[in-house]
């Protein structure tokens, strides 16, 4: 199964933590091996920007992340 990640790459989800955030989840991708069954991408303005940084896996909506949640979510979400 493919999963999709979006990254809100809007200027406030960008400037308020979406830059940090979008290289841990390149390495948590690559230290995991999971290239294959993850698309990662990027989004302009997703219209959250007063809930953001914000990040969607599979169509299901994360706000208000710090490095901690985004890790968090991701070991949750891939069960590692």
């Amino acid at each position: 199964m493919t999963h999709i990640i979006k990254v809100c790459m809007g200027s406030s989800c960008f400037a308020r933590g979406n830059a940090k955030n979008l290289q841990i989840i390149q390495n948590f991708i690559e230290q995991h091996g999971l290239d294959a069954q993850v698309e990662l991408t990027g989004l302009r303005c997703c219209g959250s920007c007063s809930a953001g940084p914000n990040i969607y896996i599979d169509d299901e909506a994360f706000h208000n992340l710090d490095q901690g949640s985004v890790l968090d979510i991701l070991e949750h979400k891939f069960n590692v």
